[in-house]
């Protein structure tokens, strides 16, 4: 079992910076594919970003590529997602999972929310 903490959302001017957090219990961290996904209110949750359990390899979703950078620190249980150039439609809950491969989710944090002014 894995449980998923997210932090350091809040709310930001359009132009601004957020980093987000998912701190995660258990061992087993370093074995997981680590992903964030947003979901804004009336909307569908989407996948924004992955990177594989070395770090190795990561992916972007189009509206984020060249302005979010995901990271993992796997001796500290943590994946972050930096985000930069916000948008006010970045607007969203933001959530992070794991998964055993790339595109498996098999455990959900609580989400954090991130608000973006204009």
């Amino acid at each position: 079992q894995v449980q998923l903490v997210e932090s350091g959302g809040g709310l930001v001017q359009a132009g601004g910076s957020l980093r987000l957090s998912c701190a995660a219990s258990g061992r087993t961290f370093r074995t997981y594919v680590m992903n964030w996904f947003r979901q804004a209110p009336g909307k569908e949750r989407e996948l924004l970003s992955y990177i594989t359990s070395s770090g190795g390899s990561t992916y972007y979703e189009d509206s984020v590529k060249g302005r979010f950078t995901i990271s993992r620190d796997n001796a500290k249980n943590t994946v972050y997602l930096q985000m930069n150039s916000l948008k006010p439609e970045d607007t969203a809950v933001y959530y992070c999972a794991a998964g055993v491969g790339v595109r498996t989710y098999a455990y959900w944090g609580q989400g954090t929310q991130v608000t973006v002014s204009s």
